[in-house]
């Protein structure tokens, strides 16, 4: 008994044609295209885009960055063109010169001025780019260091990862904070490294001490802040190392410093983009502390934490100068953390529905 072949199946987006192959029947079925459902692919980072949408505390965090990034941009710029006020001006009564005492938030000055009658909301715009600055920057030395370290370790393997590793946990048995003052205070005033000195000079012109503290500040904080992201990107290695396309980049003659950077490392950008955003936040409370403490940024330049620092002297007389940084700095942080937290989520297989 001879057995039938399976009708032969064409589908387009209007028709389906069902054909047998013994060419006595022949049978054409109509479909109405509305009724055919087209399936378009995506991939990982618009999936990760759309899980992040959905998550509304993300998207706030991720709306008040912008917002805040755009306005300590171009915020004390059009404060100089409407009013003429800046950061560092200070009005005196010219009948006898003596300076103008701090004033309460009103129209003129929305957040007040501080005790040397300087507008607060231009120093805070313009400390928000000081604090912004050194959360991002310190976050990427970070970066650079912390990928490079977790990469080579997690790749190489055996005796090498393991030394590498322990000087890892040996520094994490230093509290960081301490590191951070100590090169600060060893390296800061005239012990200024002479490649920090030439930066100061490129960006601000010769002897700026304060400048030189700030950059000072970049690269102590993140030196101190790469250990973390160095087991991170070890972990994702070591699960990634084995896989097929490593073994043919291997086999065609790729070399290790190309394995490593140019396909290793692309495939664990996940997990490093959500703790460098985790890191921000971070690195800018740091500042903040060192700065309330008074060997953080340097007058003339300013953040949120010295201007916290200068708000809790006068308190009790004049609370807007301290509530006014701090409301901004802690819903600047907020958001990071916000943030951080959905693109976690969003970037996890484990929590993705299908």
């Amino acid at each position: 008994m001879k057995s039938k072949k399976l009708p032969d199946l064409k589908i387009t987006a209007s028709d389906i044609f069902v054909k047998y192959s013994d060419g006595k029947r022949r049978r054409k079925l109509k479909v109405m295209a509305e009724n055919v459902e087209i399936v378009k692919g995506t991939s990982l980072w618009k999936d990760a885009w759309k899980r992040l949408l959905k998550n509304k505390l993300a998207v706030f965090g991720l709306i008040v960055m912008v917002i805040m990034v755009i306005a300590v941009s171009i915020g004390p710029a059009i404060i100089r063109w409407t009013t003429g006020f800046t950061a560092d001006y200070i009005p005196s009564d010219v009948g006898n010169g003596e300076l103008v005492s701090s004033f309460p938030p009103s129209w003129e000055h929305p957040m007040g001025t501080d005790e040397a009658g300087r507008d607060l909301l231009a120093r805070v715009l313009q400390g928000g780019r000081i604090s912004l600055m050194v959360g991002v920057i310190s976050t990427i030395v970070s970066l650079i260091v912390g990928v490079s370290y977790g990469a080579i370790a997690g790749y190489l393997g055996g005796k090498i990862d393991n030394l590498m590793m322990r000087i890892v946990d040996i520094i994490y048995a230093i509290p960081y904070i301490l590191v951070v003052i100590v090169l600060l205070s060893v390296f800061g005033g005239p012990n200024t490294p002479g490649w920090i000195a030439w930066l100061s000079e490129k960006f601000g012109g010769a002897g700026n001490q304060g400048l030189n503290q700030i950059f000072l500040l970049f690269f102590a904080l993140g030196l101190v802040s790469w250990l973390t992201m160095a087991r991170v990107v070890r972990g994702q290695i070591l699960s990634l190392k084995n896989q097929e396309f490593v073994m043919a980049a291997r086999a065609t003659g790729v070399s290790t410093f190309g394995i490593i950077f140019k396909h290793l490392v692309p495939n664990a950008l996940g997990p490093v983009i959500v703790y460098a955003t985790l890191t921000v936040p971070s690195v800018m409370l740091t500042e903040a502390f060192l700065s309330f403490l008074g060997i953080g940024v340097q007058a003339p330049y300013a953040s949120w934490g010295s201007l916290a620092a200068d708000g809790i002297k006068n308190i009790a007389v004049y609370p807007w100068q301290l509530i006014f940084p701090g409301v901004t700095m802690a819903l600047t942080l907020f958001s990071l953390n916000f943030l951080g937290d959905g693109l976690r989520d969003a970037l996890d297989p484990q929590t993705r529905k299908f």
